[in-house]
């Protein structure tokens, strides 16, 4: 053997990006095949090559009957089969010596050195087939290396061919992937030479190859496709703490912020939703909410159940549920299509969520035992529209609970909650903010008690009829004196206009009683 054979070898190497080792090793396997298909060869034996020279001789064992099966490895016994590439019969390996044994019984061993001085053309068939398949094994173990620490891992590919079965997406030359139909979106197409991108879902090592395994299902494509486009999740300044995803339909993540004055949320939906826009586009159409993600398990369920508003949560933290309070118009929302919004919030959150209305909750606290929350603070004074009184825990040092609307009615003279019918949002926050200024606060009051009045009104009273529980005029003097400053004091947060009604208003009390009772 000449050193064209050498050059060939390294060159073969760097072509393939094998090492020259492993190439040498294959070229010395594949002489010892050629060595023992020639008549009168010995059946333990080795071949050396030079790899300078490109030199080689076979050197023959000559080993006592008593040491045969000592020096042999142990071997399952396998039978010949064809090579699915090439198409040739691979016959079974001969039994090979541990090298370990053989260095320590080798005085007993003779060497003999049985190079041939041809070797013919069946055994050159023998050596171009067995190197071939070297060369594949070693193809196969580097692209198995390659893939197997890359699961969760975001690629792209080009859709080759498809069946019932699966579609297989080529990744680069010689490397492909299969994108099996349990991994497919469903509405999906994937047309050929069309490009995609999916996440690697597992690798495994078999007699064929590696089998790469990517999927469009996954949570991991979310994750991975906002890394891509977010330069803040890429640089760890913001982390996707949890993924819910329905394939295809919705999606909801949630975000957190490890740096100062970076807004997890913002930086996710990108200028004018440009980047959140170039994810949907991938999903091709699916929807995604971006949450941000809060320890205290209360306002994450809140936030969680977006687009829908709260009014309340309670947490059962040893059961890791939660009971959602919502208006009654914002039932069905908070619920979903088909219960998907609540579906994707609990598996966000990791908590069982049960959804109720203001009215299906106040009607059933008593029989599930919510009374039993109220603590040291007494009981909720809100009286709700169906009549009942709140069964949440009043705060300390107030008279509500926790609930907003239920704050706002500290300003008014009576705790039903009807009184604030009418009102926006932004009015019931602004009666609910200590902070807020008087006058503002006087504006939204009188405007919701005339609003509560002309939707209450009291039935007349005969001339006729005396009035029931009718009190001694002096009696009646004296009560009307101690309502005056609180008339007076109502006055104040009307219009200034309302100082030159304050006569009319003494000349006919009869009709004021019945508006303040109102």
């Amino acid at each position: 053997m000449s050193r064209e054979i050498i050059e060939a070898i390294k060159g073969l190497a760097a072509e393939k990006n094998i090492s020259d080792e492993k190439l040498m090793a294959a070229l010395e396997d594949a002489l010892l095949s050629a060595y023992k298909k020639l008549p009168g060869a010995a059946r333990y034996a080795r071949v050396d090559v030079d790899p300078e020279t490109g030199e080689f001789i076979v050197m023959r064992y000559r080993i006592p009957k008593d040491l045969e099966q000592e020096l042999l490895v142990q071997t399952v016994e396998e039978e010949s089969y064809i090579d699915p590439e090439t198409g040739e019969r691979v016959e079974p390996a001969d039994p090979e010596i541990d090298a370990a044994k053989f260095e320590q019984y080798r005085d007993q061993i003779e060497e003999i050195d049985d190079t041939p001085e041809d070797f013919g053309r069946i055994a050159a068939q023998t050596a171009k087939q067995v190197i071939l398949q070297r060369i594949r094994e070693a193809e196969r173990d580097m692209m198995f290396e390659e893939f197997r620490d890359r699961v969760g891992e975001l690629i792209t590919g080009v859709v080759q061919q498809k069946d019932s079965r699966y579609t297989l997406i080529q990744l680069r030359d010689r490397v492909e992937a299969l994108l099996p139909k349990s991994e497919q979106v469903d509405g999906e197409r994937y047309e050929h030479n069309q490009r995609v991108k999916a996440v690697i879902k597992e690798v495994s090592n078999s007699t064929k190859g590696p089998s790469i395994i990517v999927s469009r299902r996954d949570a991991d494509l979310i994750k991975a496709l906002f890394e891509l486009e977010v330069p803040e999740i890429a640089d760890g300044l913001v982390e996707i703490a949890g993924v819910a995803r329905e394939p295809g339909y919705r999606s909801k993540i949630a975000v957190v912020s490890y740096a100062d004055g970076v807004d997890p949320v913002g930086a996710c939906v990108g200028p004018r939703g440009s980047r959140v826009r170039m994810v949907v586009s991938e999903l091709r159409g699916e929807k995604i909410d971006i949450i941000p993600y809060n320890d205290e398990p209360a306002r994450f369920v809140a936030k969680a159940l977006s687009p829908a508003r709260v009014r309340e949560v309670i947490v059962d933290d040893e059961a890791r549920q939660a009971t959602v309070i919502v208006p009654d118009d914002q039932l069905s929302l908070a619920i979903g299509r088909e219960g998907q919004n609540a579906r994707l919030a609990a598996r966000l959150t990791g908590w069982r969520i049960d959804i109720k209305s203001e009215t299906d909750f106040a009607s059933t606290a008593d029989d599930e035992g919510f009374e039993e929350q109220v603590q040291d603070g007494g009981r909720c004074a809100a009286v709700l529209t169906n009549g009942r009184r709140c069964p949440n825990a009043a705060l300390g040092g107030s008279p509500y609970c926790g609930l907003q609307l239920h704050q706002a009615l500290s300003r008014f003279t009576t705790s039903s909650v009807a009184v604030l019918t009418g009102l926006t949002d932004a009015d019931v926050a602004s009666l609910a903010d200590p902070e807020k200024s008087q006058d503002d606060v006087a504006e939204i009051v009188g405007r919701a008690e005339a609003a509560y009045a002309e939707a209450t009104p009291v039935e007349p009273v005969a001339d006729d009829e005396p009035l029931p529980d009718e009190a001694p005029e002096g009696v009646a003097d004296e009560a009307q004196a101690a309502e005056e400053p609180q008339e007076a004091a109502v006055a104040v947060a009307d219009e200034p206009a309302a100082e030159e009604s304050a006569p009319e208003a003494q000349e006919e009390p009869a009709a004021e009683g019945e508006g303040s009772s109102s």
